[in-house]
């Protein structure tokens, strides 16, 4: 019986953990559940599910988490805040943590369950983008196990013998990361001028949250991910392409260098990759739709449009610069796109906001958390001002 922690519970990823959870009482039970502050779902997870300890990240909402509780007769342990999520993570309850706190406020959650040995399912691409090195630092210091969750990632997991061998002596030429293109797959920037945040979060393939969706129609998204697979699969930058796919059938490939390709498929439905993960090294039922090859018919390939999306660009820009770069290009991509989705911001001026923290803000060794944290923080203030004069630019210009 695995004994999971679920670290953003409330979210698309928790929902579909829980989901395989519930299908499968004999292999998994849920001992923890984290939220950032949506008290009302936590509380009817915590009702459903039963855990041992329930985490609310605000600590504001501690004292309705402990009424609602209450009310529905849960009795599990409450706690609040940045240590109760770390104690979450890393506490003796549970053996599993799934990492699924969207963006920075993830990595400190995901680093304590690297250290404290977990078998640390890895949905938070921010945590490793940010601080790489610790993060594998951490898990070699703890002797635990990462899998990852990404659709992607996970494919080349998969692919590869073993899961996360050595490139070389595996004998991979290329690692092929699928990008669906997202909303505006084939348009130019001529045509995104006026784009909002319900035309962007409209993704044609997958049901994700707001600021992931947004990512996918900058691809932002797949940029992180070539940072992610950097650091998971040991991968130099030139060994990581992507390739654009608008059918995510294919959710992504591994060349070696016989000329073999493997590939993993199956439908859009996060549930296939948190299964494997879960269960890993067995598969189970985890109630996706199979795949017809016939009702699909044909699968595309093209390349990415780095001129209209420079976000791409931008991340393996920022991958080598190395060091805090990647820490100064997420800050960026955070901030911008939240102040997308409030109308600050118009969704051209993402890149833009981005590019112009990393040509202001220089790179230095990520040799701890303090400096990755610092550097985030510094990036953000700075994104801010840009934000702030590339708004006041919009309005002005607007008729």
């Amino acid at each position: 019986m695995k004994r999971i922690a679920v670290l953003g519970a409330t979210g698309s990823i928790g929902a579909s953990t829980l989901d395989i959870v519930a299908r499968h009482p004999d292999r998994f039970r849920v001992t923890a559940l984290a939220a950032h502050r949506n008290v009302t779902a936590l509380a009817d997870l915590c009702a459903r599910f039963r855990p041992e300890l329930a985490v609310i990240a605000d600590p504001a909402c501690e004292s309705e988490l402990r009424a609602r509780l209450t009310e529905a007769g849960v009795t599990c342990r409450v706690a609040a805040g940045p240590a109760a999520l770390i104690e979450a993570a890393a506490g003796t309850h549970c053996d599993t943590v799934v990492a699924a706190i969207v963006g920075a406020a993830g990595l400190e959650s995901t680093l304590a369950a690297a250290r404290a040995g977990k078998r640390l399912l890895l949905a938070n691409k921010e945590a490793i983008v940010m601080a790489g090195p610790l993060l594998l630092a951490a898990l070699a210091e703890g002797g635990g196990e990462l899998l990852p969750l990404d659709s992607e990632h996970n494919a080349v997991f998969q692919c590869l013998p073993g899961g996360r061998p050595n490139l070389a002596a595996a004998g991979v030429r290329r690692i092929l990361l699928t990008a669906s293109g997202g909303p505006f797959r084939g348009l130019k920037a001529s045509d995104l001028v006026e784009v909002t945040p319900e035309r962007a979060c409209a993704h044609p393939n997958w049901r994700m949250g707001r600021k992931i969706s947004v990512d996918s129609a900058t691809l932002m998204n797949k940029g992180l991910e070539v940072i992610e697979a950097h650091y998971l699969f040991d991968a130099p930058a030139e060994r990581i392409e992507v390739v654009v796919h608008p059918q995510s059938i294919v959710h992504s490939l591994v060349e070696y260098v016989d000329g073999s390709v493997l590939a993993q498929l199956g439908n859009p439905d996060m549930r296939t990759a948190i299964a494997c993960a879960l269960a890993w090294p067995e598969r189970v039922e985890a109630g996706v739709t199979p795949l017809d090859l016939l009702k699909i018919a044909r699968l595309d390939f093209e390349a990415p449009d780095l001129a209209t999306f420079r976000c791409l660009d931008l991340a393996y820009r920022a991958l080598a610069a190395g060091g805090t770069a990647t820490a100064i290009l997420n800050a960026a991509n955070e901030e911008a796109v939240a102040a997308f989705l409030d109308g600050r911001l118009p969704f051209l001026a993402i890149p833009e906001t981005i590019e112009r923290c990393l040509a202001g803000l220089g790179a230095t060794a990520a040799i701890d958390l303090a400096t990755v944290l610092d550097a985030d923080l510094t990036a953000r203030r700075d994104a801010q001002r840009i934000i702030a004069t590339l708004s006041a630019r919009t309005h002005k210009s607007a008729p």
